[in-house]
């Protein structure tokens, strides 16, 4: 048994995370007035909020949509290459559309911009490099920062999903208070599971 390994590998895996926590602090300190534009635009947003993203950022996209979704914000995920592929149809310019990229050069994502460009919707993104191609091409960058990877390789988006996760929850229920959506805003739009039995205990 390996206990020794397996008791640093955690501990190293899981400072590298929590820095990443940390670091957001400052980061966010010193680009609020993004985040202003960002909620305001998302505030005001008369259709859906449509997420999109490819690989790890996709995966974290759909839970952003879903957060979105339960708390008051109407909203879809979109993959990316399924975008240029007729589900760009989807998008109507009422909509609002969140581009996630940790490179923010990501291909698949930087195509669909022309189209989106040409419906008239209000673009954000949510990445890494705040010179990157995507965040230059976006009404509103909200641009995340950390060190590095966490897993051995310093490879596998692993900090970098941390911090995009932390963004999605940080837009999603900042709208949910913003609206004042309540315990049965909530259990209207979530009656199953643990949470909607306890909801309807709540209310007997």
């Amino acid at each position: 048994m390996n206990h020794e390994f397996y008791k640093r590998e955690i501990e190293r895996i899981l400072s590298h995370e929590v820095t990443t926590v940390s670091l957001q602090h400052d980061q966010i300190k010193h680009t609020f007035t993004e985040w202003e534009r960002a909620l305001d635009i998302l505030s005001e947003c008369q259709g859906k909020v449509v997420v999109t993203g490819i690989g790890k950022s996709g995966h974290i996209g759909r839970k952003i949509a879903a957060s979105f979704a339960s708390t008051g914000t109407p909203a879809f995920f979109m993959h990316s290459s399924e975008g240029v592929h007729g589900d760009l149809g989807m998008i109507e310019k009422n909509d609002c559309v969140l581009l996630l990229s940790n490179s923010g050069e990501t291909q698949e994502v930087l195509n669909l911009l022309p189209t989106l460009h040409a419906i008239g919707v209000q673009t954000l993104s949510i990445t890494a490099n705040p010179d990157s191609t995507l965040a230059r091409s976006v009404s509103v960058s909200l641009n995340y920062t950390y060190s590095q990877e966490a897993d051995a390789l310093a490879l596998a988006p692993s900090s970098s999903a941390v911090a995009l996760l932390i963004y999605g929850d940080l837009l999603a229920f900042t709208l949910e208070s913003l609206k004042h959506f309540s315990k049965n805003d909530f259990h209207r739009f979530h009656p199953g599971g643990s949470l909607g039995q306890m909801l309807s205990e709540g209310e007997e």
